[in-house]
This record gives structure tokens, C-alpha cells and sequence, in this order.
């Protein structure tokens, strides 16, 4: 086996190592903060942690991908930013029908503490993903929505500290949309840079 090959098994194992830990965390993640999300009528603690679920998806295509052809890379990390879009769609949707029929205000204390546990989850995922951020575009496509979920949570922490003050359920509804778009807009990032490096491939 050459030097190049051997190198190239070392960083394949490094990233499928790297996608496994990201793999179980935001699948329990996902878990923990749908049932208390569901629990405490919380729309935003929803939008978090199907946005988890989201990541959890990307990481199982990243790791299909993982040594595999540019090809395979590109058709995971599109498919991921499309799975992305759709369950942000599904979020915004639940926003609009809890708006339009309204509901008692969520349960603060469950949205913060949630979410904080979130976000010590993410910022070590972005950590393990920060050697890998300038990789190929399935791993850039993982790191891309890693830190959109950091900022997710920080947003659920905020609206939960809102919900406290002002006893309305609004600010819950709000960062529920927000997290939504931002979802929809780091699936258009990956599916673009897929495109991009698509091309890039095709003239080489």
C-alpha cells in the first residue's frame, strides 16, 4: 500500500469516527428534546430537536459517503440539504397552526434546560468537526449544520428566558419559525456548495 493510500485510509477512519460520535449524539438528542418538547408545548424545543434529527440523517449520509467517489459525496450532501428543507417546511407549518388556534404558553424551565443540554452536545460536535471543516463537501456539508444547531439553542435558551418575562408564548413561536429558516437556509448553503463542487469536478 502507497504512502498516498495509507493516508487516505487514516483520514477516511478519522472522519467515520468523527460521524459515528455525532451520529449517536444527535440521535439521543433528538429523542430526549422531542419528548420534552412535546411536553412543554414548545414549538421552538420541537424545531430543535427535529433539526437534530436532521443532523442525525446528515451524519448517517456523511458516513455512507465516506470513502466513496466525489459522486457519492455530492449526492449525500444534496440529499441532506433537501431532507433538511422538508422538515423545516414541516416546522414552520406547526408554527402557523399553533399561531392560527393558539395554545397556553410553553413550559420555560423545560425549553432552557433542554436546550442547554443541546448546545453542550453541539459545541463538542462542532469541536470534533472543526478538523474536518475544511474538508470535502460531505464533511463540510456536517459542519455547516452543526453550527447552525449551536445557534439553535442558543435561541431556545433566549425565547425560553422571554417566555419567562412575558408570559406569552410568542417568543417560543418565533424562534420555532427562526430556527426553521435557518434550517431552510443551511440546506440551500450545501446543496449549492454540492453544485458548485459538482461542477468543479466535471472540469478537471
Amino acid at each position: 500500500m502507497s504512502e498516498c493510500e495509507c493516508h487516505m485510509e487514516a483520514k477516511n477512519a478519522a472522519e467515520r469516527k468523527t460521524l459515528r460520535i455525532l451520529l449517536l449524539i444527535n440521535g439521543t438528542m433528538f429523542v430526549v428534546g422531542i419528548v420534552a418538547g412535546v411536553l412543554a408545548h414548545s414549538t421552538a424545543l420541537v424545531a430543535d430537536s427535529l433539526d437534530m434529527f436532521a443532523d442525525a440523517s446528515v451524519y448517517t449520509m456523511s458516513l455512507y459517503a465516506v470513502g466513496k467517489s466525489a459522486h457519492h459525496k455530492n449526492r449525500a450532501a444534496t440529499l441532506s440539504g433537501i431532507f433538511q428543507i422538508t422538515l423545516a417546511v414541516m416546522v414552520v407549518v406547526d408554527v402557523i397552526r399553533r399561531f392560527v388556534w393558539g395554545e397556553s404558553s410553553p413550559e420555560s424551565g423545560w425549553m432552557m434546560g433542554i436546550a442547554f443540554l443541546a448546545l453542550i452536545a453541539n459545541s463538542y460536535g462542532l469541536y470534533l468537526l472543526s478538523k474536518h471543516r475544511k474538508g470535502e463537501v460531505h464533511m463540510r456539508a456536517s459542519w455547516i449544520f452543526t453550527q447552525n444547531d449551536v445557534i439553535a439553542n442558543f435561541s431556545v435558551i433566549g425565547a425560553g428566558l422571554l417566555v419567562t418575562l412575558f408570559h406569552s408564548r410568542f417568543p417560543d413561536l418565533i424562534v420555532g419559525f427562526g430556527i426553521a429558516s435557518l434550517v431552510v437556509w443551511g440546506g440551500i448553503s450545501i446543496i449549492r456548495d454540492a453544485q458548485l463542487d459538482r461542477t468543479k469536478q466535471q472540469r478537471l
